[in-house]
């Protein structure tokens, strides 16, 4: 455990969290994902001081971009690993010629960060990815999704805890602590933060509503507008995880050979397990992850008459109406 000097009240609300959620067990071994900047250095620091009473194997992972703003990052974020003793761990984005990756956009480097990150932790055999996504994240998050029309799903992305790959969990113990806090623990332990340019570039959406947005909301609505923000993600948490139990229910009772729904059995279900049910089944049957109108295509078949059918799907399927029966057919 960290000296007297050292435990702050941060420490003891993130060990208490990772107890009752059972976020990271005793003894395994656990990937930090550090960028740099306060969020990610106040995690790694708070892990690490728990290290001695949990017995993790802790190590860092870093990923370039190669974007020029970051010149130096990586070299930072080592140093601060070799510092504290512990494996350091970088993937850097490919260039040159057919791998060239383009990382201008948000979800681009999103995207490839998970990818990169998870590579690493396989590489080595780690059992938990932990990022450092905070309370402040959350809110951001669900405003983001919530412009963008996302359901229910959507407004509570940023969760606990998910498997990446049946060996790897994601985790994020920083969900109820603010950007704000995570500052001040940084001057705090006196810890030395990277300025990442990129969370001030407005050409982005969510620094716009880091910057913009949450601050008109904090003044003219709700001062504490992030906190119940993030409330409110915490408790749609909990309503997508009963209904996606209940879907797959559903859709295990509906479902005969893999491609044959039985529609009486949907008609008896309320709107929102026909939907959560077809879309589990269509992003098993997809090559791209389903949107909406394509959920809808196929719920509105449960009501249709016979031989009705959807114009086709994604990679060419379609469905049809046959009686009391809806058949997916794929592509000739």
């Amino acid at each position: 455990m960290p000296n007297q000097d050292s435990w702050t009240l941060l420490h003891a609300q993130i060990h208490q969290t990772l107890r009752e959620k059972q976020l990271l067990p005793r003894r395994q071994s656990v990937l930090i994902a550090v960028s740099g900047g306060q969020d990610s250095l106040c995690l790694a620091k708070l892990l690490w001081d728990l290290q001695p009473k949990w017995e993790w194997q802790l190590g860092i992972a870093h990923c370039d971009h190669r974007w020029h703003t970051d010149a130096g990052m990586a070299e930072h974020v080592e140093a601060i690993a070799n510092q504290w003793q512990l494996p350091f761990y970088i993937k850097v984005a490919p260039t040159g010629g057919s791998h060239t990756i383009n990382l201008q956009s948000e979800a681009a480097a999103r995207k490839w960060r998970y990818q990169a990150l998870t590579e690493m932790a396989i590489e080595v055999g780690y059992g938990y990815l932990v990022v450092a996504h905070t309370l402040s994240d959350r809110a951001e998050t669900l405003l983001y999704n919530l412009m963008r029309g996302a359901g229910a799903d959507g407004l509570q992305a940023l969760t606990w805890q998910r498997f990446l790959q049946p060996n790897l969990q994601l985790v994020r113990p920083l969900l109820e602590i603010s950007r704000q806090q995570t500052g001040d623990f940084c001057r705090q332990m006196g810890l030395p933060v990277w300025e990442d340019p990129q969370n001030e570039n407005w050409q982005y959406a969510r620094p716009r509503i880091r910057h913009q947005l949450l601050p008109y909301l904090q003044t003219h609505f709700n001062p504490k507008v992030e906190q119940s923000l993030a409330q409110t993600a915490e408790l749609l948490r909990a309503d997508v995880a009963y209904l996606e139990t209940a879907a797959r229910d559903l859709r295990q009772r509906a479902l005969y050979q893999h491609n044959t729904f039985d529609r009486q059995i949907l008609q008896k279900a309320p709107l929102a397990l026909q939907r959560r049910a077809l879309r589990q089944f269509l992003q098993d049957m997809l090559p791209h992850t389903p949107r909406f109108e394509h959920v809808e295509k196929l719920v509105a078949l449960i009501n249709a008459p016979n031989r009705s059918r959807t114009d086709p799907f994604p990679g060419g399927a379609i469905a049809e109406v046959s009686g009391n029966w809806i058949l997916w057919q794929e592509a000739q």
